[in-house]
Formats: C-alpha cells, sequence, structure tokens
C-alpha cells in the first residue's frame, strides 16, 4: 500500500521565482533558452520529488537547494548531446535524467527504467501530474528486457560503471546508436574494460555550476 504523500507546496512562491532564475541562467551556460513553460513544469517536477522524498527516500539529498543544482540542473548539462527519437534512461531512479530530458523535447519518446519499485511508482505518478505523454515507465532489470524497438541513445547518471552498462544494455542499441554515461570525474580505467565491441567516441567536461567537483559526459559507440 502506498503511504500518504503530503499537498502542501514545498516551496514558496520567492524560492520558486529564485530557482526560475537559477534554471534560465544554468541553460544559457549549456547553449539553449529555457521556455517559461519549461521552468515551470521543471520546477513542478522539484516539488513532486521534495513531497514524495519526505516518505520514500527517493534521494539521500533533501536541500531543495541543492536537489536543484545537483539533480536537476546536473540533468540539463547534456541537453546539447541529445539526438534521435527513441531514448532509454536506465537505472533512472526518481527520474533522472530522463524526466528534465523529457520536459525539453517532448517530441522525443522516452523510456525510463529502474528495477526499484517505489522509484517506478514516483515516475508513474510524475507521467500523470505533469502532463508527459512522451515517456514510457519500465519496472525491470535492464538484462532482462527487451523493447518493441532499440535506442538511439541510452544515457545513465549514476547507473554503473562504463564497461557494465555497456555490457547490460548492448542489447538495447540501435544499430548507430551512442551510450551517453554521465560521471563525475573522467573513469579512465573504466573506459579501459569495455568490451572491444565499443569505442569512447568522446569524453566532454561539463560546466555545471551548482555542482562541486568534475563532471563528465562519456559518449560510446560501437567500434567501427
Amino acid at each position: 500500500m502506498l503511504k500518504s504523500v503530503p499537498r502542501v507546496s514545498p516551496l514558496p512562491a520567492s524560492t520558486k521565482e529564485q530557482f526560475k532564475l537559477q534554471l534560465r541562467e544554468a541553460a544559457e551556460t549549456y547553449g539553449f533558452q529555457l521556455q517559461p513553460a519549461q521552468a515551470d513544469k521543471l520546477l513542478a517536477y522539484l516539488e513532486l520529488l521534495i513531497k514524495w522524498n519526505h516518505t520514500y527516500n527517493l534521494t539521500a539529498i533533501r536541500d531543495p537547494k541543492q536537489m536543484l543544482g545537483r539533480h536537476l540542473i546536473d540533468s540539463l548539462s547534456i541537453v546539447p548531446y541529445i539526438e534521435g527519437q527513441h531514448i532509454l534512461d536506465v537505472g533512472t531512479g526518481p527520474g533522472l535524467p530522463g524526466i528534465p530530458l523529457a520536459i525539453l523535447f517532448p517530441e522525443i519518446e522516452f523510456q525510463l527504467l529502474d528495477s526499484n519499485v517505489k522509484k517506478t511508482r514516483f515516475l508513474t505518478q510524475c507521467k500523470i501530474e505533469l502532463g508527459l505523454n512522451n515517456i514510457q515507465i519500465s519496472h525491470c532489470r535492464v538484462e532482462d528486457v527487451h523493447f518493441k524497438h532499440n535506442f538511439d541513445q541510452i544515457v545513465s547518471r549514476a547507473f554503473t560503471s562504463l564497461d557494465s552498462m555497456v555490457d547490460l544494455c548492448a542489447h538495447l542499441l540501435a544499430e548507430k546508436g551512442k551510450f551517453l554515461a554521465m560521471k563525475g570525474i573522467e573513469p579512465e580505467q573504466e573506459a579501459e574494460a569495455i568490451s572491444q565491441l565499443f569505442e569512447v567516441e568522446k569524453t566532454i567536461q561539463l560546466n555545471v555550476p551548482a555542482c562541486e567537483g568534475q563532471r563528465h559526459l562519456i559518449i560510446i559507440g560501437k567500434s567501427a
């Protein structure tokens, strides 16, 4: 049985406006413009995450300002690298980076996959309340699942090591598809352990204003 989730808005109006400004400034840093409706929906998602986190422990981060920076703004950092029509967010947890990306790209179909039932219940609620008709949610282990089509990109954020990600998800990647792995420090040893069928095509150092420490995006494709 689902536990009750507080219905009171967790963010005062002044904080929302401040957070929207930070989102817009971060988007400009990444090279795109955030529309007002998109900022509103991102904040609505953040409020849902805050409320559900009180009951379901979806994330260890509890301070709203840190959630904004380390979850939403971090997720938006890969917006310039999103391509294709079918994208899988593997090990999505409470929807990161999948839900922020789905808000920014309503024309793209996102599959959000996680093995934790509490988190997939939260994702279902987000889909309903935010009207995200471009997301599908799967409660399963990635190595056990097949879909009607393979994916142009498979994204992950703190899912597993690069070599494990490739091994577990290779059967779901389209012929010319790419893995987009979000990491902290550059994972050189993980990259060296990747199957010879794949190769690191690009390592991009991300500038995430709200996050301390390094952030990297590792793009992996099939070997020539």
